[in-house]
């Protein structure tokens, strides 16, 4: 399975902050908000990333990861000239997914729990073996403004409606989807919305009418967080502060992430960042000196 983050858009809701640098580029706490959507793919067991942003950002995130091989994994770049829906996302990486499948996740949506590594196996797993489409469902107070998920005992999925004004469940579908390599033709048939945009929404429908999508849910202990607001962005920042200083474990540390899988080894990491200075290279020392 290949992994895929869409950290495009131009952020108007952020301004001026993301005026001069990418959305997916500001901090959360002590890292670069694009780190937790790429340690939940490195959670996941994938090791083929593309990132799909801007041609105006796409030097900024090359300058950050290069190849990824300083983290044990192949990482790609794609141009996406303008925002025109998530489903375009495989379009755009065609080429790259190949006859893989594939996970999409988007570069603002941030994931933290217990257990959160074997859900994302497990999700991969339902991929790989039995070729169904699998997307995440969360608890929200306010799902009319999200995409939302019906579904029965078993977790199928019986029905998703975007932004509905009486919603029939409160479970947010988030940014997060697991599908088999039959997506990239899906998607290469959605007809934009009235909005102009090849929408997410549209390529689950049709997983839905083939009987073939389903649901994981993050139950209690889990949080999601979406990025995409001044308040949202303040909110995560002291999220991951009280967790990283309550337990003094860093969250989404790539480097740790690669060290657990065994991509890269001790000896490696701690004489790359011996002479480095500040608090998230201290951490790296101390895991691998």
């Amino acid at each position: 399975m290949k992994g895929i983050i869409l950290a495009g858009g131009s952020g108007t809701r952020l301004h001026p902050l993301t005026q001069v640098v990418s959305k997916q580029l500001l901090p959360v706490y002590d890292k670069p908000m694009i780190y937790y959507p790429l340690s939940v793919l490195m959670l996941s067991g994938i090791q083929e990333v593309l990132i799909i942003s801007t041609p105006v950002d796409l030097p900024n995130f090359k300058r950050l990861f290069g190849d990824g091989s300083q983290l044990g994994i192949s990482i790609s770049y794609a141009e996406q000239l303008s925002p025109e829906g998530l489903a375009q996302a495989f379009i755009i990486g065609e080429e790259f997914i190949g006859s893989d499948d594939v996970c999409l996740i988007l570069g603002d949506n941030i994931f933290y729990g217990a257990g959160l590594q074997q859900q994302l196996l497990d999700a991969k797993k339902k991929v790989e073996e039995n070729k169904q489409a699998v997307v995440f469902g969360y608890y929200v107070d306010d799902p009319e403004r999200y995409g939302v998920a019906a579904f029965d005992e078993s977790g199928r999925v019986t029905d998703i409606e975007e932004k509905p004004k009486e919603p029939k469940s409160n479970y947010a579908i988030v940014g997060l989807y697991f599908y088999p390599n039959t997506v990239v033709e899906i998607a290469k048939n959605v007809k934009p919305s009235d909005r102009g945009e090849l929408e997410i929404t549209t390529v689950n429908q049709e997983y839905l009418n083939q009987d073939n999508l389903q649901l994981q849910l993050l139950g209690r202990g889990f949080a999601w967080l979406d990025t995409g607001t001044h308040e949202s962005l303040s909110e995560a920042t002291e999220f991951i502060k009280t967790i990283e200083k309550r337990t003094s474990l860093k969250v989404a540390c790539l480097e740790e992430i690669a060290l657990s899988k065994g991509y890269i080894e001790k000896e490696d990491l701690y004489n790359r960042v011996k002479d480095l200075k500040g608090v998230y290279f201290d951490y790296l020392k101390k895991i691998s000196g």
